[in-house]
């Protein structure tokens, strides 16, 4: 470099010194970018007005889905009450559903059933204490329709071993109107090749309880069908209710002392969430966008100056997952609040959807609170660990998924029919599951005493192998996992070793953020570049 100066003369000189300023210059630009609004604030003294913003967006979307939770827990509590009166007016001796399921066994039963349901429908405003009606189409009610599900034509003798069954199925339906319905119903069922009798029944209710938390009642569709269930021809005949809802506006209402000033302020109130939500998801959508540009821009500087290859991890640094997790959290409650404004101006129903939405973009949002814990070294730690584990984590949940869904299938298939737990496959997975952190264990053991002496040998050998595998070996493994990410986080930051080329390279960087020199002519596209984009 010496003689390169000498020979150049004051020009080589001079280029030296300009590439180590430019150097300088994109270090501090990135030691800037990596630091957290609190160092930002003094490095240029911009207040963090839109970490205000993310606060703020906390404290709403909380308010917001509360309200919501309140309104959509009065909705599935009177579906649900209606639905436990129908079982009550409709079924016959109905009985609590944990004390076994409700079956007929004889022929008489099964039609002194279907005559009690026609009987309590007929009767049914004088028998119900709740504001139930008719549903009425044009003046006329809508009429109880019974339909009987059978085949085409069978002939079975289990006494000679033989049958004749055509298994192309038919449906028979009958209406009965008001008149119908006064008379005396006469009809015959063939049970031999009948798979179901299913009884329609529509029903009509409004939702007054709602008025006591300033709310306008809703009217209530219910679209009733009670199920008798023949197709597995073994002598039991299960009988349900199913029910499916449609909730409306209804068409003439008044409620003395109240008017829409109530919907008007939640209207009002949705919108500034709505707001708030879209300048985050704007200011975060920047914000990511500008730090892709910035890792370009690291991984062509790396290459000029130093011929190196930027790592993939090392590039992935640039992009902040907590943008991320803010921008899902935004587009989540955005969606959420127009279902929500839907719903109170009874466009649509679906409260289920915007539930879920709504419940989401909370989590998420109180999830990213974590980031400014980050600010603190202690809770820093954590936060590193989780992220550093995360690959190693999901490497060792793949292997041990395969071993679980081995299992689930093998207990399905050989224990389902003996054991409730494992009827179904979703079932299995749930009680493995809960196997694994030590719940119902002696119950799951017990209810396989009774069964064959090889199946019960069998459910041994498989929950005693589980159990050891999971719970000794696989979840030991798991917390060793985290456990030497931990040590390795807690290590290098008592050394204060850089992790990557990165770090490594911003770490040469010594000015502090007091010290003015970050002060820059070009703010503005340096704060586009900067985290402050999103949260000041």
């Amino acid at each position: 470099t010496i003689k390169e100066s000498r020979t150049n003369g004051h020009v080589a000189w001079s280029t030296h010194t300009l590439e180590s300023k430019a150097v300088e210059d994109f270090r501090r630009r990135l030691k800037y970018f990596f630091m957290n609004p609190c160092e930002k604030y003094k490095a240029r003294g911009r207040k963090p007005w839109k970490l205000m913003l993310q606060i703020l967006k906390i404290a709403i979307i909380t308010v917001q889905l509360v309200s919501f939770g309140l309104s959509n827990q009065m909705m599935v509590t009177f579906k649900d009450e209606n639905l436990m009166t129908f079982r009550h007016l409709f079924l016959k001796e109905y009985k609590d559903p944990r004390l076994g399921s409700y079956a007929l066994y004889t022929k008489a039963d099964v039609y002194d059933h279907i005559y009690y349901i026609i009987n309590r429908y007929t009767s049914l405003q004088n028998l119900s204490v709740g504001n139930l009606a008719y549903e009425s189409v044009d003046g006329k009610y809508s009429p109880l329709s019974v339909c009987q599900v059978f085949y085409r034509n069978s002939s079975i003798d289990p006494g000679n071993d033989t049958f004749d069954i055509d298994p192309h199925i038919e449906t028979g339906t009958k209406s009965l109107d008001n008149n119908s319905l006064a008379a005396h119903v006469n009809f015959s069922l063939d049970f031999k090749r009948l798979l179901s009798v299913n009884i329609y029944l529509n029903l009509k209710t409004i939702n007054l309880q709602t008025v006591r938390h300033h709310e306008l009642p809703d009217c209530y569709d219910f679209h009733i069908m009670i199920v008798f269930d023949n197709r597995a021809h073994s002598g039991k005949i299960k009988v349900d209710i199913e029910n499916d809802v449609r909730i409306y506006e209804c068409r003439d209402w008044n409620v003395e002392g109240t008017s829409g000033k109530n919907n008007y302020l939640l209207l009002l109130f949705d919108s500034v969430v709505i707001l708030a939500c879209l300048t985050s998801l704007i200011l975060c959508t920047r914000s990511v966008i500008n730090g892709i540009q910035l890792q370009f821009e690291f991984n062509v500087f790396f290459h000029a100056y130093y011929n190196k290859i930027v790592t993939w991890s090392d590039r992935m640094e640039f992009v902040n997952g907590w943008y991320i997790l803010i921008i899902v959290s935004d587009t989540l409650t955005i969606a959420g609040s127009v279902l929500k404004i839907g719903i109170q101006a009874k466009f649509q129903t679906n409260y289920d959807v915007c539930s879920i939405l709504l419940g989401t973009a909370t989590m998420l949002v109180w999830v990213g609170v974590i980031r400014y814990l980050g600010f603190f070294k202690k809770y820093n730690l954590l936060i590193l660990t989780l992220r550093a584990a995360l690959p190693n984590v999901f490497r060792f949940c793949c292997c041990a998924t395969m071993i679980y869904l081995g299992y689930c299938f093998c207990g399905w298939i050989v224990l389902g029919p003996y054991h409730d737990k494992f009827r179904t496959f979703d079932k299995v997975t749930e009680c493995l599951f809960s196997l694994i952190n030590g719940d119902d264990m002696y119950a799951t053991f017990l209810q396989m005493r009774d069964k064959t002496y090889m199946v019960w040998l069998f459910s041994r050998l498989y929950l005693y192998s589980f159990i050891s595998l999971f719970i000794y070996m696989v979840l030991s493994l798991f917390i060793a996992v985290i456990t030497d990410t931990y040590e390795t986080i807690k290590h290098h930051q008592q050394d204060k070793e850089p992790f990557s080329q990165l770090q490594a390279f911003i770490a040469e960087c010594r000015d502090q953020p007091e010290s003015g020199r970050y002060q820059t002519d070009d703010d503005p596209s340096t704060c586009c570049l900067s985290p402050c984009g999103c949260f000041g």
